[in-house]
């Protein structure tokens, strides 16, 4: 992680003066306006394997899917998802879905941040993995949320601090094929993964 020098400064003193839950307050404010920030981008939905470099490597900025959305707006804060999974899959290989599901036998640098499957996998061993729930107010802000849209096709979204014209469900910032959006889709889809994420800084 780079998170830069600012950041990790008002994280240390949030966590020393108030506890932890305020400093993750604040981290999940930043995560909410770096995925926000995304939504002004205009990105053509391809999610072709590509070879990029290691680490903080990434596709063209022009293009994506649903996890880039999400490595991109961690990135903001200094938090490479890239790295990160790449580390944990070479110490836990077999903990991740990448020999099931598409018969690799070590970590691939290139796409393992990039596929839905290995970030809920992420999520729950580093992060937190929370309730799955039908009620809006479960789900806070730069909170990580992850579906089924159809059998063996996953998607993820993070939580935005915008509301659905019911003046209670969060939008999601998510990519599912027109760019990065707002959109009220948090109960449109089959819900499989509810976490938050956010590393100790101290």
């Amino acid at each position: 992680m780079h998170i830069s020098a600012g950041i990790r400064s008002a994280l240390v003193a949030l966590t020393l003066l108030s506890g932890p839950a305020s400093a993750n307050n604040y981290m999940a404010q930043l995560l909410t306006d770096a995925a926000s920030e995304r939504t002004q981008h205009s990105v053509t939905y391809d999610g072709r394997y590509q070879k990029i470099g290691f680490p903080w490597g990434d596709v063209s900025n022009d293009i994506g899917v649903c996890t880039d959305v999400v490595v991109r707006a961690y990135r903001r804060l200094g938090i490479d998802l890239q790295q990160l999974v790449n580390h944990d899959m070479s110490l836990n290989f077999y903990a991740y879905p990448s020999f099931s599901n598409w018969r690799l036998v070590k970590p691939d640098p290139n796409i393992d941040h990039r596929r839905v499957p290995n970030l809920q996998v992420f999520f729950a061993r580093a992060g937190q993995s929370l309730p799955i729930s039908y009620n809006p107010r479960s789900y806070s802000p730069g909170d990580i949320v992850t579906w089924d849209i159809r059998p063996n096709l996953p998607h993820i979204g993070i939580v935005s601090d915008k509301v659905a014209s019911d003046g209670i469900t969060p939008l999601i910032v998510h990519n599912i094929g027109k760019g990065p959006v707002h959109e009220n889709i948090l109960f449109k889809m089959n819900i499989t993964g509810h976490f938050k994420y956010f590393p100790e800084i101290i």
